[in-house]
């Protein structure tokens, strides 16, 4: 099924159930819907592609599922907590914010590897980054009250931040660079703002905020709460905080700017997406903190997270200090065979300091160029998916073996596309 029969079989899905009456399904969940189906789509494709034509003969770059096995000490934690710990404890409640134990230890390391002073109380364990984002926004956001992102983005944040009421207002990144463009930001920011959430190293784009970005990042915001009389959060995505590369490193945000929370998910490092575990930071500088973080523990439990699952909070406190070295070098291999495989072909792509995402421009419209690739059995997701119209993503989080066993598919893309670009001799690049 292509994209555009995805969107036009959704929508009259959605019609006819309008026409039908109210039904179950709520109105305020129907645009959630709608605007899901692209992506679930392209999941499903890719399944019922290997299953037609085998799983090595299908290229998958749509997920951002790690391909290197979680660290052995992942495993070794496991396995001693299981043969060791009182299973009645291991497996039971505890405080909402998670185990004390777990919460110092994590904080002990942040300290360690940034030079921070945080403590145990600073941190709330939860499921994943996603839990964070969203009992934080519970925690600050009235109805109509804003929060700012820089385009691309993942497109979740929209989700999250609807989810209580809240309302997304999109600044641009720079041509080139894909960093925030802060005189926009300056211009976007009003009394009603209530947080700007950054994500570095970048979804989708692998870009990275460098100090002078978050500089100017809190010296924006600073100047805001001045003028509005408000206080404005700056909320760090960071899933991929670990994974970079060439010697660059992600700045810890907390002390650029006072009014700074984090998110942060063990997914990508320890590849562990599927446990659904991360915790949310937030400093005692910040505005509020104690009843902030209060506000978050209640916004966990009532929200159904109650708590992060327990097994795991166990695990990956004993687990922090793993080697994420393979995982990194796995990755690295596959950016670079890719970036130089493609930009020799003729494409045009974000070289990405971290993450595993290549950000590539489409040579022609973005869903024909999905579409011909999906013909030679490659996958990847429209830029539109990340507010990134003319581009797509290429999630590189696969094993070495299957990244160089594309690079057939690969050119023969390029041989289509291009050749057609030179029939018609024109060249067709879709701006920003």
């Amino acid at each position: 099924m292509k994209l555009k029969d995805i969107y036009v079989t959704n929508k009259n899905i959605l019609r006819n159930n309008d026409r039908q009456g109210a039904g179950l399904i709520s109105e305020r969940m129907r645009p959630f819907m709608e605007n899901n189906s692209a992506i679930r789509a392209m999941f499903e494709e890719g399944l019922r592609m290997q299953r037609e034509y085998g799983a090595d003969q299908v290229f998958d770059f749509s997920l951002g599922n790690p391909s290197v096995p979680a660290p052995e000490a992942v495993k070794d934690a496991i396995m001693r907590l299981l043969s060791t710990e009182d299973p009645v404890v291991l497996h039971g409640y505890m405080p909402n914010a998670g185990f004390p134990e777990v919460r110092q230890r994590l904080a002990e390391n942040l300290n360690r590897r940034y030079g921070t002073a945080f403590s145990g109380e600073d941190l709330i364990m939860t499921v994943g980054a996603a839990c964070g984002l969203n009992i934080l926004l519970k925690a600050i956001l009235d109805p109509n009250d804003e929060v700012i992102v820089f385009t691309p983005y993942f497109m979740e944040y929209g989700a999250y931040v609807r989810n209580y009421g809240g309302i997304l207002r999109e600044v641009r990144t720079e041509a080139e660079t894909f960093l925030p463009d802060l005189s926009e930001l300056e211009k976007k920011l009003s009394e009603r703002t209530k947080a700007v959430i950054i994500n570095s190293p970048n979804n989708p784009t692998g870009v990275i905020y460098g100090e002078e970005t978050l500089k100017g990042i809190a010296r924006v915001l600073s100047q805001a709460e001045k003028a509005f009389g408000t206080e404005i959060l700056l909320i760090s995505d960071e899933p991929y905080r670990e994974l970079c590369y060439d010697g660059h490193t992600a700045p810890f945000v907390t002390p650029f700017y006072h009014n700074t929370a984090v998110c942060y998910s063990f997914s990508k490092s320890l590849s562990l997406p599927g446990e659904r575990i991360g915790y949310l930071l937030i400093p005692g500088e910040v505005s509020g903190a104690e009843e902030l973080r209060n506000a978050c523990v209640i916004a966990n439990r009532i929200s159904g997270f109650v708590n992060a699952p327990s097994l795991m909070q166990k695990t990956v406190a004993e687990a922090v200090e793993a080697d994420l070295s393979p995982a990194v070098e796995s990755y690295d291999e596959n950016r670079r065979t890719l970036y130089e495989a493609l930009t020799e072909l003729g494409f045009t792509c974000v070289f990405p300091a971290g993450a595993f995402y290549l950000w590539m421009k489409t040579p022609v419209e973005e869903r024909q160029f999905v579409e011909i690739c999906k013909r030679h059995r490659v996958l990847v997701v429209p830029g539109s998916s990340f507010k990134g119209s003319g581009y797509v993503r290429i999630a590189y989080c696969v094993s070495p073996e299957k990244a160089r066993a594309s690079l057939s598919a690969w050119r023969e893309i390029a041989r289509e596309v291009f050749s057609t670009l030179h029939r018609e001799k024109k060249v067709v690049y879709s701006t920003r």
